[in-house]
């Protein structure tokens, strides 16, 4: 055979190969989307409706804070006890377990009427809580499982997208559903509940671990697999890590301290909308299109943010280099919301925030990454879910203090959060620097 014919041959070869390595990770990836996004609008409405609701059910300030601290005392109990099922029983069943859960709860919301004061709202809350933080360790797990870890970040972006696309779709659903004066607010939320049974039935039917799904090419499991040639023998043989020793390792300290800005989008989604009636006095119109350019930027923020580290790692740059750098680029984005509360334009204000939603979105990708990064795929739902405890014990811790500062001073006490939400991320970037300086997997014994 010439050398003519050899590159064709080669040529033929790598084509072929291409064409059989096969797509059907983004599948799954397309399910963590849907799934996302179902989870997200769940709980982004009662942000649009608290206005709304305030007037209906004569809620103050801390009443309201009250209900989302049920929230996140459900969802931190529960991002502990989630990520250790779904640890241990796979995704298949832990994702289906958590979305109907979240479902049930969440159209349990409109049976409430304000005879039962706020304890009905925080009732549903915390169930509603309880059932949401199976998200993330799953979704995160299951990346982990179909991924390699140059890919990771980007494909953590695209499914936590879904969290910006749920959080648009919640003030669309709402100004086209509710009244000026609140009613039809019920219906709001009981439109996910149909589009999570069909989420349901779609996972069953098509998840499967990579290298026992029958539509898996080989080269696509090879594709998948890359990373396993470079693990150690102790690293391939774990399988379940007890939380004594799990919280022993650096790398879980790292990541849970960086989950510590969830506080900030907490605020970012179940305070914007009262920091606009507050602060402007929208209607509920105008909040659903501010809140609506809120959540377009989060969502290119998260699907940039999840390619930018991609991109320095294209560029030749080691995995430590572009995941921080790509983190300090998020927490520069952020730093402009400190003035959203000096300004008297309320779509400049709308434009800052948004700024900032996308910059933390965008972070959430990366930080999110580092935990596949550093961490055996056996580990990864619990230490997401040990993040998102402290995470959400941040949001609890803000919320209370929020709530009382607001009814007793007033709305100034918008500017003070707002300056912490700017400034958190560098410092917190410092700390992670600090406890990892160098993104390692942890040495498993």
């Amino acid at each position: 055979m010439n050398t003519e014919q050899e590159l064709i041959v080669d040529s033929e070869h790598k084509e072929g190969s291409a064409k059989t390595t096969g797509k059907y990770r983004y599948r799954i990836l397309a399910l963590l989307f849907m799934a996302t996004t179902i989870n997200y609008m769940d709980r982004s409405i009662i942000g649009v409706l608290a206005p709304t609701l305030e007037k209906l059910f004569l809620w103050s300030k801390s009443d309201y804070a009250t209900i989302n601290i049920a929230f996140k005392i459900a969802y931190a109990v529960g991002m502990i006890s989630m990520g250790g099922i779904i640890d241990k029983f796979g995704t298949r069943i832990g994702y289906t377990l958590s979305i109907a859960i979240w479902s049930t709860f969440g159209m349990l919301h409109a049976a409430l009427r304000p005879a039962f004061g706020i304890v009905g709202f925080i009732a549903a809350r915390f169930g509603l809580g309880i059932g949401e933080s199976g998200n993330f360790p799953a979704a995160v797990k299951t990346v982990a499982e179909w991924f390699p870890k140059k890919d990771r970040a980007f494909a953590t972006g695209i499914f936590n997208a879904g969290s910006n696309v749920g959080a648009i779709l919640a003030p669309l659903v709402v100004t086209a559903i509710v009244l000026e004066d609140g009613t039809n607010w019920q219906y709001a939320f009981l439109v996910t509940g149909a589009l999570s049974a069909i989420w349901v039935f779609l996972w069953l039917n098509t998840y499967k671990k990579p290298e026992k799904h029958p539509k898996v090419s080989s080269e696509e499991l090879e594709y998948i697999q890359q990373d396993d040639a470079t693990m150690n023998e102790a690293e391939k043989a774990v399988k379940k890590l007890p939380w004594k020793k799990l919280i022993g390792f650096k790398q879980t300290w790292a990541f849970s301290i960086g989950k510590m800005t969830d506080g900030v989008w907490y605020f970012f989604m179940f305070w914007s909308g009262m920091f606009f009636s507050d602060k402007f006095g929208v209607s509920i119109k105008e909040l659903g299109a501010a809140l609506v350019i809120v959540y377009v930027v989060a969502d290119l923020g998260s699907i940039g943010g999840g390619y930018l580290s991609r991109y320095f790692i294209d560029k030749g740059w080691t995995l430590n280099k572009a995941r921080k750098i790509s983190l300090l680029i998020c927490a520069l984005c952020i730093l402009p919301v400190v003035f959203a509360t000096t300004t008297e334009n309320q779509w400049l204000a709308a434009c800052l925030i948004a700024l900032a939603s996308g910059g933390h979105q965008a972070w959430s990708a990366n930080l999110f990454s580092v935990v596949s990064d550093t961490m055996p795929k056996e580990a990864t739902a619990s230490v997401v879910g040990f993040g998102g405890m402290i995470g959400a014990i941040t949001g609890m811790t803000i919320d209370f203090i929020l709530g009382l500062t607001l009814d007793g001073s007033g709305s100034g006490a918008y500017f003070w959060m707002f300056l912490i939400a700017g400034c958190s991320y560098l410092i917190i970037l410092g700390i992670i620097h600090l406890i990892l300086p160098k993104l390692e997997m942890a040495k498993i014994k």
